[in-house]
C-alpha cells in the first residue's frame, strides 16, 4: 500500500498527485515511469514521474481523468492509499551536456518532460522550454520548469496564456533565431510527432518519450510493442524514448486506439452504477491458521512413512500378486462435461479422483526395488513411497511424503506433463500396459490433505541466520524458497508483478489450475517463515549490490522467460494480434473478462492462435469460453504437437478447429489497423531437425482465412531486466544466465534456474532447478561444499 501525501488540482480533469514510494524514490531516475494499480479491481496504468524525492520517499504524479483507473485515482484523498506501484520502469534518458536543448512539452507532457529538462540542465545544457495546451488551465507547472529553464515559451491554441499557436510554431521560432544540438518532445502522440518533423526539417536529433497500452511494463506482454526503425521494439524495456524520426507514427496512433470503445463502454456503465459479478462459487479459501494442524495421522515419523523396508509396507506389497496389481485398468479422471465446461473459465475441468479410485490406481504400482519413476521425476519424489500411503488410506502422510521433496504438488499434479516424466520411466511400459496415474495421485493426495484443514508443514532445520533472496516468484523460486527454508535460512523473495505465483498465476486459466490452489502452496510457504515482497523488480526498484549491502549472502535468480516471441511477419503489428502473454495476462491476472474490473479485453469473435505448446492450448481453450470461433494454426502435424495429449484431447472435446500444416505468412488489416485476415502458408514435413520432430517448409501454396483477433503462442525468451543489471554475470544462449552442474553462476553468490536459464521449459523442471540450486547453495553457505 502507498498512501497519498497530497493532491492538487490542476484542471477539470488533470491532478497532481504526491505518494509515498521510498524504494522508487531511491532508486528513479529522469525518463523512468511507473506501473500503479489502485484497487483490487483495477488496471495496472503507466504514468510518468515528474518529480522524485529520496529523502521524503515520496513520487510526484501528474494525472488526467481519462478511463476508469485513472480515474479512481484522482478521486482519491490524502491519506488514502494506492494498492500496488511498481517501478521505476523503463529506461533513463539520454543525459549529456548536447549544448542548446528544446523541451518541448504538450498537456500532462509537460510533467513528464520537468525531470528531463531539469537533468539536461544540471548537465550544462542551455535549456529552452516550450510548453503548449489547448488553454491556460492546461499549461502545467511553469514555476517548476522556469527553475531549471534558461528561457520559458508558452503557446495556447485559443491564446489565453503567452503566444497564441501549436508548439511547433513556438519550436521553430526558436530554431530560426540560434543553433539548436537536439529538441525532446513529450506529450499528445499528434504533438510528438510533428514536433520531431519539425526537428528533422532542419536536421536536428529529436527524442520523443512514448506512453503506449501495457499491462505489466517489464516486457512480458509485448502490448506496447512499435515498429521504430523498421524492427518491433517494446516501449517498456527499449524505451521509453526513441528518436523521434524512427518511429512509426501512423502505427502508434492506431494501436493507441485499441480499447477505446471498451473504455467508453465502461465509463458509460459505470456512471449508471450497474455492477456484475462473475461466479466464483468454486474458489476454495485459504485455510486458516487453524486449520493447519496437524491430524492423528501425521505423527508418524518422515522415515518410517518412505521406508520400503518397513513392516507395513511389506505386508502391503505381499497383500496383492504383481499379476493381480498389473491386470487392474488404469484410472480415468473424471471430466467435466465438454459442452458445458467451454463456457465456464473458473470450473476445473479434470474434478479429481474419489477415495476409491485413488486407493485402486495405488495399487497398480509394483513398489519397484529400483524405481525408475523416481529417476523421471526432476524433483526427485519419492513417488513410490507417496503411493503406497495412499493405498494403505493414509492420505495425509502421502501428502507429507510429497511435501518434502516438492513445494508445489498441488501443482504439479495438475500441470506437469508426467507422461514425459515420472509416467515415461514406470515399469507398467515395458509391459505393454499404462503408466500407473502417478499424476493423478500426486494431486488427489495435496488436495485431499489442503480439503481436510490438516495442512502439515515440513520440519524445519534451526534457523542459521543466513539471509538469502529469491528473485521471481514463480515454480523455480518458490521451490527454492520451500527448500532454503527448511535448512534454517532467512528466505526472501522479491516478486516484480504484484501477486505471487509468477506464470502459474498469470499464465495457466483457472480451468486447469486454480488461483486458490496456488495461493494454498504460496501460504504454506509463508507459514514456515518465507518473507514475500511483490511490485518489487530487481534491477530495478533495488539492485543486486544493494541486496548484498543489505546482508543477502546469496542470491537464485528465478525471474522467467517473460519475454514474448512474434514471428516478424507483416502485419503483426496490427490491433487485436496480441502474444499469449498478454492474452493469458489480461484474462487469468487481470481478470479482464469480469465485468467488474477495470482492464480492457477486445472478445474476438473468430480467433487465431498460433502455435502448438501448453501455452497455445491454454490461449485458445480460453477464447473458446470467451464465445469464440477458435482456430487453432500450427506449422507441424499433430503428432509433431509439444503440447500434452491431455490438452489437446481436452481442446478437441471443447470444440476448437485445429488446423495443423499451416504456418502465418502475412496479417490483413481494416482501415483502422484492426487485423481483419491472415495469409498462411501451405506446410509439409522434411526431414527431423535437432529436437528429433520433422521440420516444416513451405509448399509454395497460401490459404487466406479471416479473423479478428490473433493470439500469438510461439514461444518466450528470458527477459533481459534482471541479467542485464548484473554487471559482470556471464550469459548464454538468447540472454539466457550461463551456469554450471550446480546452477552457479558466473559471479559466485548468484544461482539461477528456471527458464531463465532454459530459455522456457516446464513448471517441474524448473521446480528441479530450483531444489538443485538450493542444495548447492546451501553446502556453499554452511561449508559443507
Amino acid at each position: 500500500m502507498n498512501k497519498i501525501i497530497s493532491k492538487e488540482q490542476f484542471s477539470e480533469k488533470v491532478f497532481c498527485i504526491v505518494v509515498e514510494a521510498p524504494l522508487i524514490a531511491h532508486s528513479c531516475r529522469a525518463g523512468n515511469f511507473v506501473i500503479v494499480r489502485v484497487d483490487k479491481n483495477s488496471e495496472r496504468v503507466p504514468y510518468t514521474i515528474a518529480k522524485a524525492d529520496p529523502e521524503k520517499g515520496t513520487l510526484t504524479m501528474v494525472i488526467q481523468e481519462v478511463g476508469l483507473s485513472s480515474t479512481k485515482l484522482c478521486e482519491l484523498e490524502p491519506g488514502d492509499s494506492v494498492l500496488d506501484i511498481v517501478g521505476p520502469l523503463g529506461n533513463a534518458s539520454r543525459i549529456e551536456n548536447y549544448g542548446t536543448v528544446i523541451c518541448a512539452g504538450g498537456g500532462i507532457g509537460i510533467a513528464a518532460i520537468l525531470p528531463i529538462l531539469t537533468a539536461l540542465k544540471k548537465a550544462g545544457n542551455r535549456v529552452i522550454s516550450v510548453l503548449a495546451g489547448r488553454t491556460k488551465e492546461l499549461v502545467i507547472m511553469v514555476d517548476d520548469v522556469a527553475k531549471y529553464s534558461d528561457e520559458v515559451i508558452i503557446m495556447t491554441d485559443d491564446g489565453s496564456y503567452g503566444k497564441k499557436g501549436v508548439v511547433t510554431v513556438g519550436v521553430e521560432e526558436v530554431i530560426q533565431r540560434e543553433h539548436v544540438d537536439k529538441v525532446v518532445a513529450i506529450g499528445p502522440p499528434m504533438m510528438m510527432k510533428f514536433t520531431s518533423l519539425m526537428a528533422k526539417k532542419y536536421g536536428i536529433p529529436n527524442d520523443v518519450s512514448l506512453n503506449t497500452i501495457m499491462v505489466d511494463g517489464t516486457g512480458m506482454c509485448g502490448a506496447c510493442r512499435l515498429t521504430i526503425g523498421g524492427k518491433t521494439k517494446f516501449v517498456c524495456i527499449d524505451g521509453p524514448e526513441f528518436n523521434g524520426d524512427l518511429v512509426d507514427w501512423d502505427e502508434m496512433f492506431k494501436r493507441m486506439g485499441t480499447f477505446k470503445g471498451v473504455e467508453r463502454e465502461e465509463m458509460e456503465r459505470k456512471s449508471t452504477n450497474v455492477r456484475h459479478t462473475d461466479d466464483t462459487s468454486d474458489r476454495q479459501p485459504i485455510p486458516t491458521k487453524d486449520q493447519m494442524k496437524p491430524s492423528e495421522e501425521t505423527k508418524a515419523e518422515l522415515s518410517e512413512l518412505t521406508d520400503r523396508n518397513a513392516e507395513w509396507r511389506t505386508v502391503l506389497r505381499k497383500s496383492m500378486k504383481p499379476k493381480e496389481r498389473t491386470a487392474i485398468e488404469r484410472v480415468v479422471m473424471p471430466e467435466l462435461d465438454p459442452v458445458y465446461r467451454a463456457t465456464t473459465r473458473l470450473e476445473e475441468v479434470n474434478k479429481g479422483l474419489t477415495k476409491e479410485m485413488a486407493m485402486r490406481e495405488a495399487q497398480r504400482c509394483l513398489d519397484c526395488a529400483k524405481p525408475t519413476c523416481v529417476e523421471g521425476c526432476p524433483v526427485n519424489i519419492n513417488i513410490p513411497s507417496f503411493i503406497k500411503n495412499i493405498e494403505r488410506g493414509q492420505f495425509l502422510n502421502a501428502a507429507r511424503v510429497l511435501k518434502d521433496t516438492s513445494a508445489l504438488p498441488a501443482v504439479c499434479g495438475r500441470v506437469c506433463p508426467q507422461e514425459k516424466q515420472c509416467e515415461s520411466r514406470c515399469i507398467h511400459l515395458k509391459m505393454n500396459e499404462p503408466a500407473v496415474a502417478i499424476g493423478y495421485l500426486e494431486r488427489f493426495a495435496a488436495d485431499y490433505e489442503r480439503e481436510s484443514g490438516n495442512i502439515a508443514l515440513p520440519e524445519l532445520e534451526p534457523a542459521n541466520g543466513i539471509k538469502v533472496a529469491v528473485i521471481g516468484s514463480g515454480p523455480a523460486g518458490l521451490s527454492f524458497a520451500g527448500d532454503m527454508i527448511k535448512r534454517g535460512f532467512e528466505v526472501y523473495v522479491f516478486e516484480a508483478l504484484h501477486e505471487i505465483g509468477g506464470v502459474l498465476k498469470y499464465g495457466i486459466p483457472e480451468f486447469r489450475l486454480p488461483n486458490s490452489i496456488v495461493e494454498v502452496e504460496v501460504e504454506n510457504l509463508r507459514k514456515q517463515g518465507v518473507h514475500f515482497q511483490t511490485d518489487t523488480i530487481v534491477g530495478k526498484t533495488i539492485s543486486v549490490e544493494e541486496l548484498e549491502q543489505g546482508g543477502f549472502k546469496g542470491i537464485f535468480v528465478g525471474s522467467g522467460a517473460g519475454l514474448p516471441n512474434f514471428m516478424g511477419i507483416p502485419g503483426e503489428n496490427s490491433i487485436n494480434i496480441l502474444s499469449s502473454n498478454e492474452y493469458l495476462t489480461r484474462v487469468n491476472l487481470m481478470d479482464a473478462a469480469n465485468p467488474d474490473t477495470d482492464t480492457p479485453i477486445i472478445i474476438g469473435k473468430k480467433v487465431l492462435v498460433v502455435g502448438g505448446g501448453n501455452t497455445a492450448m491454454d490461449s485458445c481453450r480460453t477464447a473458446k469460453r470467451l464465445g469464440a470461433e477458435v482456430t487453432l494454426v500450427y506449422r507441424r502435424s499433430l503428432e509433431e504437437m509439444p503440447a500434452r495429449a491431455e490438452e489437446v484431447k481436452h481442446a478437441q472435446e471443447e470444440g476448437i478447429n485445429f488446423l495443423t500444416l499451416h504456418n502465418p505468412k502475412e496479417y490483413l488489416a481494416d482501415e483502422n489497423g484492426r487485423v481483419s485476415g491472415a495469409i498462411l502458408d501451405v506446410m509439409e514435413l522434411g526431414e527431423p531437425d535437432e529436437s528429433g520432430r520433422r521440420r516444416p517448409k513451405t509448399t509454395g501454396k497460401t490459404v487466406t482465412i479471416d479473423c479478428d483477433q490473433v493470439v500469438v503462442a510461439v514461444g518466450v525468451s528470458p527477459n533481459p531486466l534482471v541479467p542485464k543489471s548484473i554487471e559482470g554475470l556471464e550469459l548464454g544462449r538468447k540472454n539466457t544466465i550461463a551456469v554450471n552442474d550446480e546452477m552457479q553462476s558466473s559471479k559466485p553468490e548468484i544461482y539461477a534456474g528456471g527458464d531463465i536459464v532454459r530459455g522456457g521449459a516446464t513448471v517441474i523442471l524448473a521446480m528441479g532447478d530450483g531444489r538443485r540450486a538450493a542444495l548447492n547453495m546451501a553446502n556453499k553457505l554452511l561449508g559443507k561444499a
